[in-house]
Order: C-alpha cells, then sequence, then structure tokens
C-alpha cells in the first residue's frame, strides 16, 4: 500500500509542539481564546459541509449569545447550538480518555438531531437512504447493525497504523455504513477527532470552501471506488497538517 504523504512531517512538527510543554500562564491563556475561537469555526465548517446557511459570525451569535438570525430557518440554528452540546460532549472524552464505542456515537448522534429528527436521534436507520452526488450505495439497513458491529470490533482491537490513518479510517468505515438517516458526516468528523485529540493532536476542521468539499468528497469516493483508503488518509492528513500549523502559529 502507497505511503501516506505528510505523516513524516506531521510526527516532526508534533513533537516539536510537544517539546514546548509545559505551557506558560500567558500562553495557556492565549491557546484558550483560540480553542474557543476554532470551536465556533469547526461547527460553523462541519455545519455548512451539510448545507446549513448560518455563516461564521451568524454561528457566534446563535451559540456565544443565543440569539436568533433573522431570515435563516430554525433548522439552521438547532443544528449550530445542537452540534456545539456534541463538541462539550466530545472535549469531555478527550479529557476522560474515553474510548470510543457504540454508547458514545450514539450519544454524539442524539445531540447532532435533537429537536430535528427526534424520532431517529441516537438510532440506526432501518429505511434505505442515498446519498446526494455520491455514486455510493449505502449498505441495505438490515445490514446495519452487524456492519457498525465490525466497526468497532475493528476499532477496539486497536488496528495497527499512525493515529491519523486510524482516524481517516474510522471516519472512512463509518461512512460507508452510513448508519444514521440524517447527520452521518457530522457524526463522522466528531469521531474522528476524538481519536485524534486524544492522541495530542489539534482540532482538525475539514472546511466548506468549495475546493475543500470537493476534494473530502472526491477522496471519500475515490477510497470507495478503489476499496483502499490511501486518498482519504491522504485528504485527512493534509487537514492534520493545517491543524498542527495553525497550533504552532497561536503558540507564537
Amino acid at each position: 500500500m502507497t505511503p501516506t504523504p505528510h505523516l513524516a512531517e506531521i510526527d516532526a512538527l508534533k513533537a516539536c509542539l510537544d517539546a514546548r510543554r509545559p505551557l506558560s500562564r500567558e500562553q495557556v491563556r492565549g491557546l484558550a481564546t483560540v480553542f474557543e475561537a476554532e470551536e465556533t469555526d469547526y461547527i460553523h465548517e462541519s455545519n455548512a459541509i451539510e448545507g446549513n446557511t448560518l455563516t461564521l459570525a451568524e454561528t457566534e451569535v446563535v451559540i456565544r449569545r443565543g440569539l436568533t438570525v433573522h431570515g435563516k430557518p430554525l433548522k439552521d440554528h438547532l443544528e449550530a447550538k445542537n452540534h456545539l452540546v456534541a463538541f462539550q460532549l466530545l472535549r469531555r472524552l478527550v479529557a476522560d480518555q474515553s474510548a470510543f464505542s457504540e454508547k458514545i456515537l450514539l450519544q454524539l448522534h442524539t445531540f447532532i438531531l435533537r429537536g430535528i429528527e427526534d424520532e431517529w436521534a441516537g438510532r440506526y436507520r432501518t429505511v434505505p437512504v442515498r446519498i446526494s452526488g455520491s455514486r455510493h450505495m449505502p449498505p441495505n439497513p438490515l445490514k446495519v447493525p452487524d456492519l457498525m458491529a465490525a466497526v468497532f470490533a475493528w476499532y477496539g482491537a486497536s488496528p495497527a497504523g499512525h493515529p491519523v490513518e486510524i482516524a481517516a479510517d474510522l471516519h472512512l468505515r463509518l461512512a460507508q455504513v452510513h448508519p444514521f438517516i440524517d447527520g452521518n458526516g457530522r457524526v463522522c468528523r466528531l469521531v474522528m477527532n476524538l481519536h485524534l485529540m486524544q492522541r495530542g493532536f489539534p482540532l482538525t476542521i475539514i472546511r466548506a470552501a468549495n475546493t475543500q468539499r470537493a476534494a473530502y468528497y472526491h477522496a471519500l469516493s475515490a477510497a470507495d471506488e478503489s476499496g483502499t483508503p490511501q486518498a482519504f488518509r491522504a485528504f485527512v492528513a493534509e487537514r492534520v497538517l493545517e491543524s498542527l500549523h495553525r497550533y504552532e502559529e497561536a503558540l507564537g
């Protein structure tokens, strides 16, 4: 299998950043401000990939000040607020080093769809679905429980590989099963970050800008068509490297 690009650069930069610990009090205060801004940025971008129309500034107004934005759908407001709650759970899971499990996956999904699709929040789909703009055909809903059991068995067996590769593979495997009626992409990106952040990586953001969103979907499709994860691993590695550079800049 072709080596995933950027891994050596990622390891070198992460080692350099890790060596700067412990951080000074001023650095910790500065990073706290950066982390809150990145949290808002992440929520905005992850929702925007799925078609949410709130801008970054509007997302901040909704989740930080509890205000509504005139002319924007209620669903867009709920998606922003829900994603914040799911992200706060992610932070706790990272701090507690809680191992990824079915319970955690369903908790994250419950928060993502709460008040939007309550009937399906935290439940696997029992109906066929199609992915708009993709040739990938999600599996028959009757197969979803067994396929998800296989994902958890694979992950629980501590798969060999670089943390970035495993995070990418976890996202990819979940996306291929497409276990939920809605919210699959948002949950996949949260779970990918759960694996990365528990291993000392900063928050990784996949952006909704046309070029990056197109590259994201192309990498998912290429991995599906080739039957190997390499295209998607390479895409995720690029995003992780970007996150490390942002962290480096924040430290000054």
